[in-house]
């Protein structure tokens, strides 16, 4: 399968021949932004060892301390394999990650990861491919994630790829459950004080952690008196209010369908691959939850934007995309690809119209 540019970084169409002591193959990292996966690959497709860590947030801890806590779950992977990290472990490194949104990003982790000698070749890219690669089966489709954030990623066989910048608010991005939550706040606690229209999710928040309403959840967070990575806790409180019939919960949902598939119908556009089936893969908390009233809306709006477009649910660890990255630049056997997909769940699930309600 064609990969995705390494922006400026060395690709290989032939696999690296390996030093006496590496095991050829992949070690495949996918780093979200909540968790971090890795694992080694061989070469027929064999997941030999596999770890996972916290998630990949330089924005936040700095990153110098976020490659810290990659390098922690690599050498786990590393004494569980019986490797030593003073030689290369295997043949290519590949990288999926959160956070990394533009090329120079890709860069600087690419010669990160090659000055730590895990590997004589390495390839870094957005998450979003990941996700993609783990959906299809050859060279061709669009992804959407909506997990903590939103972004979109797609690729055709000619080589040529579609990505967004996704860098929040600043690049035009909306949702997500960072975005679902913050949104839900910001309307709840408006309602309270009068600024805006009533709402349940003034209630319905607040009764989630046992306070009065948003606001007074707002001040706790403040405070420090609730973490505010709970707030990510808020999408299933949207989702059950909406359920209930609020109206505006319901925006919310039916905006975030509208952004999901505004970032899906723009990708196959760029591609040219509105004229024809083509994967569309949803992943990322917020869709693989599948909540009828998000995944019905988007479906409906592609149904109309883009009706040969086949929407498909991925729920395998997005690992597996990576580590099917790196098999694929290593020239390994189909047969490689199917052992590694059998180590995993199934990695798309379509969505069945027969069971919509």
């Amino acid at each position: 399968m064609t990969t995705p540019p390494e922006s400026g970084q060395p690709a290989s169409g032939t696999p690296t021949q390996p030093t006496p002591e590496q095991i050829p193959g992949v070690l495949a990292i996918d780093a979200g932004n909540s968790k971090t996966d890795v694992a080694l690959v061989s070469m027929d497709g064999t997941v030999l060892a596999s770890a996972r860590g916290g998630g990949y947030q330089p924005h936040r801890v700095g990153p110098d301390q976020a490659v810290a806590q990659l390098i922690s779950v690599v050498e786990s992977v590393a004494s569980s394999a019986g490797l030593r990290l003073d030689r290369p472990l295997t043949s290519r490194v590949s990288a999926c990650m959160a956070n990394v949104d533009l090329p120079v990003e890709e860069r600087r982790l690419h010669a990160n990861f090659l000055a730590r000698g895990w590997a004589p070749e390495a390839a870094v890219t957005n998450d979003t491919f990941g996700l993609l690669r783990a959906g299809v089966a050859g060279p061709r489709g669009v992804a959407v994630v909506c997990g903590a954030g939103i972004n979109c990623a797609g690729m055709r066989p000619d080589g040529r790829i579609a990505r967004f910048p996704s860098l929040g608010i600043l690049t035009g991005d909306w949702g997500g459950g960072s975005g679902l939550a913050a949104a839900a706040m910001w309307h709840a606690a408006r309602a309270e004080d009068g600024r805006g229209k009533l709402t349940a999710l003034s209630a319905a928040i607040g009764a989630h952690f046992d306070l009065s309403g948003a606001n007074a959840v707002a001040e706790a967070i403040h405070l420090g008196e609730v973490p505010e990575h709970r707030l990510h806790e808020l999408v299933r409180v949207v989702f059950d209010t909406a359920a209930a019939g609020d109206a505006t919960a319901l925006r919310l949902i039916d905006r975030q369908a509208d952004e999901i598939t505004r970032l899906a119908v723009v990708a196959l556009r760029r591609l040219e691959l509105l004229d024809a089936p083509v994967p569309v893969v949803l992943g990322g908390g917020v869709l693989a939850a599948r909540q009828p009233l998000l995944i019905d809306n988007v479906t409906d709006r592609l149904a109309v934007a883009a009706p040969l477009a086949e929407p498909r649910i991925v729920v395998a660890p997005p690992v597996l995309g990576a580590a099917l990255l790196g098999l694929d630049q290593l020239a390994a056997s189909p047969n490689a690809q199917q052992r590694l997909r059998a180590a995993f769940p199934p990695p798309d699930t379509r969505i069945d119209e027969s069971t919509r309600t």
